[in-house]
């Protein structure tokens, strides 16, 4: 694949709990609380051809929660909020979270207030019976300085406000930049975590995107235990492109997917758990996901 999803996005808007423990849950069921999911990015051309198709093919496979990708014009792939409800409905498929990114545009900062576009994004998110409104993307100007990033996250956290109103929680979705950048010599990365209020913001962890930055998700699981509700489940291979890395079917990279997600689940305080793959090296997108599946299912997800 030629277009990652951090390019797109950007061209577009430890503890280890020992091993006899990590064993214990390694064939576990699932809890009752827990959710397991699809980005629906890692299927986007078949999303962008045939939505429905796609999304059929999904459930037949045994996937019962997507998260989606594409929410442009109050349209969730070219679909009303009441429309794509019901062609998820119809499916027995639930979508949980989605990803829309909120960027300086939708906050105006003389009046202190959102956007009318942003606020119609946490309406149509609560219509959905979404529980988490994510962001996954954070723009170069809104991080220039110490003091912008401070300013974002408390936007960030007037934010969660916003959604906790709507019975929703705010999120931020990681790429690489949040561990190799740094401000005031502390990384971006640390700066949001101390300050996202964690009763309003959560960080949804992609345990692959870090991987870039040398970031490794069992370390930043200990370092900051309890705060990450959301795990984007990815594994990486190394190629030979600037990015060093591009993602795969899990258990085929080189990232220890399954202890990190383990991990999240003992000390994260883990409970959604959302597979994401961009990059294909045998098969199609969808057969790629099939098999995804399968792995989470005998890894006892």
């Amino acid at each position: 694949m030629t277009t990652s999803r951090r390019t797109f996005l950007k061209n577009s808007a430890v503890l280890l709990a020992g091993t006899a423990l990590l064993s214990k849950t390694s064939f576990a069921a699932p809890k009752p609380n827990e959710i397991l999911g699809l980005q629906l990015y890692s299927v986007r051309d078949d999303m962008k051809k045939d939505p429905i198709g796609t999304l059929t093919q999904l459930a037949k496979m045994g996937y019962r929660n997507v998260e989606h990708a594409n929410y442009i014009d109050r349209k969730f792939y070219g679909y009303t909020a009441a429309e794509f409800k019901k062609i998820l409905d119809d499916l027995g498929l639930k979508m949980p979270s989605g990803h829309t990114v909120m960027g300086k545009n939708h906050w105006n900062t003389e009046k202190k207030e959102f956007s009318d576009s942003w606020k119609y994004t946490i309406e149509d998110a609560g219509y959905m019976g979404q529980k988490y409104v994510i962001s996954p993307w954070m723009d170069e100007s809104m991080r220039k300085t110490y003091d912008d990033m401070l300013r974002y996250m408390e936007v960030f956290n007037k934010c969660g406000e916003l959604c906790q109103k709507m019975g929703m929680k705010f999120g931020y979705h990681n790429h690489s930049f949040e561990f190799s950048e740094k401000l005031n010599d502390i990384k971006v990365f640390d700066i949001m975590m101390k300050n996202m209020d964690p009763k309003l913001v959560i960080m949804q962890l992609d345990i692959g995107n870090m991987y870039i930055a040398g970031a490794k998700a069992l370390d930043i699981l200990g370092q900051y235990p309890g705060r990450f509700e959301m795990l984007h489940v990815k594994d990486e291979i190394a190629v030979n492109t600037p990015e060093k890395y591009e993602s795969a079917i899990l258990g085929k990279g080189i990232i220890p997917a399954k202890e990190a997600i383990d991990l999240g689940r003992k000390i994260g305080g883990t409970t959604v758990f959302i597979i994401e793959q961009e990059s294909y090296q045998t098969g199609t997108p969808l057969e790629c996901m099939k098999e995804n599946l399968e792995v989470m299912k005998k890894w006892g997800y």
